[in-house]
């Protein structure tokens, strides 16, 4: 919870973002968080939350579509986020990627509902891994997509 809490905190920083969805009761139901990188041509999604009962609503889609229209607003080029696989979630967790990172990335798998695919679903592309990011056999997944101009 202190990190959480932390997280929250430094997400409200001036040269963040951080944005929310609200249901029609205004519970919080979303939470998607931008950071800026590289004199902000690049940014990432950190975090990006989406309650388990919303999920497969749009809400997500919705999310980074806001974030991407604010980072656009500030000449953004790039937005990224990385997914870790910290549980076998994908074909690239568990294994020694060093023996074929490209060719691992390009067979990739989803195994349990990894949220890899959601996000090329909304336009990201897998850019690479840093295995072991986690500990062996644990990679963190790297996708990014161009922000439309």
């Amino acid at each position: 919870m202190p990190a959480a809490r932390e997280t929250v905190v430094e997400s409200l920083a001036s040269d963040k973002i951080s944005r929310i969805a609200l249901d029609d009761s205004s519970n919080i139901v979303g939470w998607i968080g931008g950071l800026p990188m590289y004199d902000g041509r690049v940014w990432e999604i950190h975090p990006l939350v989406v309650a388990e009962h919303c999920r497969g609503q749009g809400i997500g889609r919705a999310l980074v579509q806001d974030l991407e229209a604010l980072v656009r607003e500030k000449g953004a080029l790039t937005l990224w986020a990385g997914s870790d696989d910290e549980h076998d979630e994908t074909s690239l967790g568990g294994v020694d990627l060093y023996e074929d990172v490209l060719g691992s990335i390009r067979s990739i798998r989803n195994l349990a509902n990894h949220p890899y695919e959601f996000y090329l679903k909304v336009g990201f592309q897998i850019v690479g891994v840093l295995p072991d990011a986690n500990g062996p056999g644990k990679p963190d997944i790297f996708l990014a997509k161009r922000v439309p101009r």
